[in-house]
């Protein structure tokens, strides 16, 4: 593999890992809001929530850019207060993927969530427990097979997006081009189909591993849960 080639793989690796990271503690509180709470607007959370699943990519990425932008409402209070550029950055890369994903991380955790007993925390809250140490030792802890594959859909989401990623910070060798816009460019240039496939292959064994190690990482929390 070239060096351009290498730049790509780390770059989408970079961008996955930080956009799950991120992304995670707000899915883990807004699953719990949408599979636990009762409060008036639920439905447009939810709505909101999974509105990037419905939207074309595109259309996201393009409201990402109006927004955060640099003559954006968000982009330019997050310039001129912090110095943070997103557009046209790796970070907004980053964050582009964490829109994308974050649906079907918040859908995976919700189901965990709602699969757990409701009787276990109350009978917990009764014993004067707060219902933030409920969640922490008892909801938590039940469903943290679904936390797992919620973050490892949101990872494996990361590192395929290409219509969103492209439209907010473009296609900048080094600095926002991942593995699915790199094997775009290849395609696009004679004798590139041989570069295109070695990125391929790549990408199919990240997600390869990745899904492997959820499986895994679950069935030992599993059979470890049996065992106590």
């Amino acid at each position: 593999m070239t060096a351009e080639e290498w730049t790509a793989v780390r770059l989408s690796l970079l961008i996955a890992v930080t956009a799950t990271s991120a992304s995670l503690p707000f899915g883990i509180a807004i699953a719990w809001l949408l599979a636990r709470g009762r409060f008036w607007g639920k439905g447009v959370l939810d709505t909101l929530v999974h509105l990037p699943l419905i939207l074309p990519p595109v259309v996201t990425g393009y409201l990402l850019l109006l927004l955060f932008g640099r003559r954006g409402p968000i982009g330019e209070f997050l310039d001129n207060v912090f110095g943070i550029v997103l557009a046209f950055r790796w970070t907004g890369a980053a964050l582009a993927c964490a829109v994308m994903g974050f649906p079907l991380m918040v859908r995976a955790i919700r189901l965990s969530i709602e699969a757990v007993d409701t009787r276990l925390e109350s009978a917990a809250g009764t014993l004067g427990a707060h219902p933030l140490w409920v969640f922490a030792t008892v909801t938590l802890p039940l469903c943290l097979p679904g936390v797992i594959a919620g973050a490892i859909l949101c990872f494996a989401k990361s590192m395929g997006e290409f219509g969103a990623t492209i439209t907010f910070v473009s296609n900048i060798p080094g600095e926002t081009q991942t593995l699915p816009s790199a094997i775009y460019t290849l395609i696009q240039v004679p004798g590139g189909d041989a570069g295109a496939m070695r990125l391929t292959l790549v990408s199919v064994l990240i997600s390869m591993t990745a899904l492997f190690g959820s499986e895994l990482l679950a069935r030992r929390i599993g059979a470890r849960r049996v065992a106590t």
